[in-house]
């Protein structure tokens, strides 16, 4: 996963990857995640899944703003979404989630995240490590 300059490794689950972008207080300002598929997601139902995985991990006022499929990437295609949701700490936080069927048949989940106030400034650089992703 390429990620950018000045972002730091941060702990995640076993068998992912993670990076952040943090303030001077350890807060999430931009976030970027690499995770193996590992439940029921598929292509098609990408969109209608991530929203209801947000909403199971306690995030509130889940909100699908895009979708898109047949994307191509690096790794393969894949199906992303634009969402934007309230975590149980009250920070918001929009993300782009991409689903990405990728090369030896391996599906990949790839998220992009920043605080709601961080979103234009970091959007681009989110945009820039998902579709550079080789897998």
């Amino acid at each position: 996963m390429v990620y950018p300059p000045g972002w730091t490794l941060v702990a995640g689950d076993r068998g992912t990857a993670s990076v952040a972008l943090l303030d001077g207080r350890g807060n999430y300002l931009g976030y970027l995640n690499l995770t193996p598929r590992q439940g029921g997601e598929t292509l098609a139902n990408w969109p209608a899944f991530r929203v209801r995985h947000n909403a199971a991990e306690g995030d509130k006022d889940v909100e699908l703003d895009a979708a898109a499929r047949q994307l191509r990437f690096r790794a393969g295609h894949g199906t992303c979404v634009r969402d934007a949701y309230t975590t149980v700490s009250k920070a918001r936080y929009v993300e782009i989630a991409c689903l990405i069927d990728g090369s030896h048949s391996r599906q990949w989940v790839i998220v992009g995240a920043a605080s709601r106030e961080h979103w234009t400034l970091e959007r681009s650089v989110l945009e820039r490590a998902i579709s550079a992703l080789v897998v």
